[in-house]
């Protein structure tokens, strides 16, 4: 079974997420930077659902995209933003830092399964 990190500081998010993909992937969360590099370094997912915006963590999902994709045995990992902020700046950033691709919250589950599906499968 297919491995997913979710890295977000919403424990609402992390539920819904969980829901939607508990039937169909192994999932595993992370609510700050630092424990999202320390689970992709150890456990490995085929893909990583990564907040931008990770409040009262030392690091925010755009240093913890780039840190990933600079360590050689997390760069292969693809890291798919979550995200708010829709502006063409913010995918920019986000693109800059390494992402792979970028989803705007708020999003249905229905349309979270395809972008992930498209990802890995």
């Amino acid at each position: 079974m297919k491995k997913i990190l979710v890295v977000d500081d919403q424990p609402q998010l992390l539920e819904l997420v969980a829901v939607t993909l508990q039937d169909n992937y192994q999932v595993l969360f992370a609510e700050n930077g630092r424990q999202a590099i320390e689970i992709a370094q150890t456990e490995r997912p085929d893909l990583i659902l990564l907040d931008v915006m990770l409040y009262g963590s030392d690091l925010d999902g755009l240093e913890v995209c780039r840190h990933l994709k600079k360590d050689p045995a997390t760069q292969g990992i693809p890291v798919v933003l979550l995200t708010a902020g829709g502006q063409r700046s913010d995918l920019e950033a986000g693109l800059a830092a390494g992402a792979d691709d970028y989803f705007i919250k708020p999003f249905s589950p229905f349309a979270l399964m395809k972008k992930i599906e498209a990802m890995i499968e």
